[in-house]
């Protein structure tokens, strides 16, 4: 039918970060990817995203920590209260920059770990200054948005978020 048409004809990635040039460059090379789906990113440097009726469905959202920046962390933390929690049903990922240059961090490792742990959500680091490694986490996130709309047979999101739990960060107990 025509509405499912028109619900499956494009999917939508929500960057958010202070990092504008990152940001910028990441989405380029997000759409660059082949995909039989019509892509569209959007960016923001937080959230709440202003009210507008006519906003598409988002299928991913991905907050961009530089570790370089306490003012990164910052932003992401206060965008997280906007979020709504069936988001954190495996269309919320941390995708983490700076980490290889550890000696010039600003804010630990450890903190954004933790933060993707608190949100049961996955973890991804990547320096985004490097266009290969840049290219090569476009094509993933590509990859996890596709799963996110249901667009992956088999796959859904909450299957791909245990999919990505890092060995050394284990499942909690609790779950």
């Amino acid at each position: 039918s025509d509405s499912f048409q028109t619900s499956v004809s494009s999917l939508h990635a929500q960057l958010v970060s202070t990092e504008d040039a990152l940001l910028q460059q990441l989405a380029e090379s997000v759409l660059k990817i082949d995909c039989a789906t019509e892509l569209r990113v959007h960016l923001a440097n937080s959230l709440p995203l202003p009210s507008n009726a006519n906003r598409p469905r988002i299928d991913l959202i991905v907050f961009v920590i530089n570790l370089h920046s306490k003012y990164s962390l910052q932003k992401v933390e206060e965008s997280l209260n906007h979020v709504d929690s069936s988001f954190f049903l495996g269309k919320v990922c941390f995708l983490v920059t700076g980490a290889g240059r550890e000696s010039h961090c600003s804010v630990h490792q450890n903190t954004v770990m933790k933060l993707a742990h608190t949100y049961r959500s996955p973890l991804l680091f990547c320096d985004l200054q490097v266009e290969s490694f840049r290219a090569a986490m476009a094509q993933r996130l590509v990859r996890v948005l596709q799963v996110c709309a249901g667009h992956v047979p088999g796959i859904s999101a909450l299957n791909l978020l245990s999919l990505l739990r890092s060995p050394e960060n284990p499942p909690s107990k609790e779950l």
